[in-house]
């Protein structure tokens, strides 16, 4: 029996993207609609449907309060859509891509290589894995996006220095990667999870806000229209220097009198309104080359990826700081999806003699005496790995103690993102300073965390998986990919119940070809909504 194919996923804010390897080339595998992106887009129709994609992109307009878009934003915090978690959102959207790539294969997908921002903490990883578990996908492994773009890009080239610039709908990222002999390794990464194509969109929707005549903010169809409008124009002035936006009867004036939006905005005017967006993108640029402990002319290459990377401002930005032009032979759009699926293939066996040595993006440690942050695993360090750290009581005849567990950069714990907590107990009781607590440290190659804690003393131990704040129970998964399932179930009814009504439909349009029973029962079945009986008509039928 062949081995279950595993396909490559760009799950992104705006658009996600589904590739496969074949014949030993990763390839981006069209959507039902024909595009090789899908919109990370999910609506709630009213009458239980669910669309996913373009199809609930086309209808947001009119169903603003029930269409979700850029749920990566959410991943990893306890947001809420309704009773659906980001995780069951973004579940929707890979179940599309994954029914997309079952469609194109011929077959069922099972496993999945899924990237994330380099710049992701534990729970937001947490979370998108448990999303690949809801949608029925093994995940493999999740994978940093500017890794996988460098695999994408340079398996077969010499040894060199890559600078991915990542900047994407809803995040941003710089990461250095060392490329030689079949090595990936990443030698520095930075970013901000909170910096994408979406607040250009928002300053563009502020502009064309602030030129309407009455408060559109109340108006939630009005504002999906002008978000739409302002993504447009945002993608216009990428090749030109001016763009329109026309919207006819955008709203009513306070006496019912309909009003128009009519407004060009120039090139000039949009990098001017965006100036401070433009300018986060320089501090994580340098801090990379200064943790690699580089220049920029030890840059060889440098590879732009997501769709945002198309803006003029963005490749000047990235001309004038790595002093060289981007490479323009990678698709900023599909280069992750392809260099996941080549990932995917390094795991199948399908790829030989490709090492990815990844890095975790943030400093992990513990909460000690004073709220000091002590650091085991500086960031930058290679994963997988393990640090341990022997700790004591600062106070005397402590029968147990709380391990609390920190990400971040800052001296003080306060400062950084709490990511748990667990209580050691059973420890012997004894003067401050005389118990030796061993603290172990351990990241896999998803960069998730199990942190263990023992009392060498008395042999105690405790540890837990660190799930920071979002992490689901198991039993809500298992109940999330029952769900799922079940929806799948439906929505696969749902089609070919409108698949048999075309069918009858068109039948009777040509009712002459067939006996007057057979189309009395197949009329009959239709008017009356039965299903079965439809097929059986149908199996029945001989002209």
């Amino acid at each position: 029996m062949a081995m279950a194919r595993a396909v490559g996923i760009d799950l992104g804010t705006t658009n996600s993207v589904v590739a496969v390897l074949e014949g030993g080339e990763p390839r981006v595998i069209a959507n039902g609609e024909g595009a090789r992106t899908t919109p990370s887009v999910v609506g709630f129709a009213r009458n239980g449907e669910v669309l996913v994609g373009q199809p609930a992109k086309n209808q947001a307009v009119t169903n603003v309060e029930r269409t979700v878009r850029s749920v990566k934003r959410h991943m990893g915090t306890d947001w809420r859509h309704g009773e659906h978690t980001a995780q069951e959102i973004a579940a929707r959207v890979l179940m599309k891509l994954k029914r997309d790539a079952e469609a194109y294969l011929g077959e069922e997908v099972t496993d999945a290589v899924i990237t994330v921002p380099a710049y992701f903490e534990d729970a937001q990883r947490q979370a998108t894995e448990e999303a690949g578990r809801i949608a029925g996908l093994n995940v493999l492994r999740i994978v940093n996006e500017p890794t996988a773009a460098a695999l994408a890009y340079g398996l077969e080239r010499q040894e060199q220095t890559i600078l991915v610039f990542d900047l994407g709908g809803g995040t941003f990222d710089v990461s250095l990667l060392e490329l030689g002999d079949g090595v990936v390794e990443v030698k520095a990464t930075s970013g901000d999870n909170h910096l994408g194509g979406d607040d250009w969109d928002q300053r563009v929707v502020d502009w064309l806000r602030g030129r309407v005549a009455v408060d559109l903010t109340k108006d939630k169809m009005a504002m999906q229209r002008l978000r739409e409008a302002a993504e447009k124009a945002k993608i216009e002035l990428s090749a030109t220097t001016s763009a329109t936006v026309n919207l006819p009867y955008i709203t009513v004036d306070g006496d019912k009198n309909p009003l128009f939006l009519d407004e060009t905005i120039s090139r000039a005017e949009f990098e001017r309104i965006t100036k401070d967006l433009l300018d986060r993108c320089r501090e994580p640029f340098e801090n990379v080359l200064k943790d690699a402990g580089l220049r920029a002319e030890d840059i060889d290459h440098v590879v732009l990826v997501g769709g945002s990377t198309r803006m003029p401002a963005v490749v000047e930005l990235v001309t004038e700081l790595s002093g060289r032009e981007p490479n323009k032979g990678v698709n900023p759009d599909e280069v992750v999806a392809l260099g996941a699926a080549l990932q995917a293939g390094v795991l199948k066996g399908e790829v030989k003699d490709v090492l990815l040595l990844d890095v975790t993006p943030l400093s992990l440690g513990i909460e000690t005496l004073g709220g000091v942050m002590t650091r085991l695993i500086e960031r930058n360090t290679t994963i997988p790995t393990s640090r341990t750290e022997v700790v004591t009581t600062a106070g005397d005849n402590y029968t147990s103690i709380p391990v609390q567990v920190y990400q971040g950069e800052r001296p003080m714990t306060a400062d950084n993102r709490r990511l748990g907590m667990f209580e050691l107990t059973g420890l012997a009781p004894a003067p401050r300073g005389v118990p030796r607590i061993e603290v172990r440290f351990d990241i896999d190659v998803n960069g998730i965390v199990q942190v263990s804690a023992k009392d060498l003393d008395t042999g105690a131990e405790q540890s837990m998986t660190v799930t920071g704040g979002s992490a689901l129970p198991k039993a809500e998964i298992d109940r999330m990919i029952r769900e799922a399932a079940e929806h799948a179930e439906r929505d696969r009814l749902r089609r070919e119940e409108a698949e048999l009504r075309n069918t009858a439909e068109s039948l009777l349009h040509n009712a002459d070809a067939y006996p007057p029973e057979q189309i009395a029962a197949v009329r009959k079945a239709f008017d009356d909504g039965d299903m079965d009986a439809l097929k059986a008509a149908f199996a029945a039928m001989r002209p």
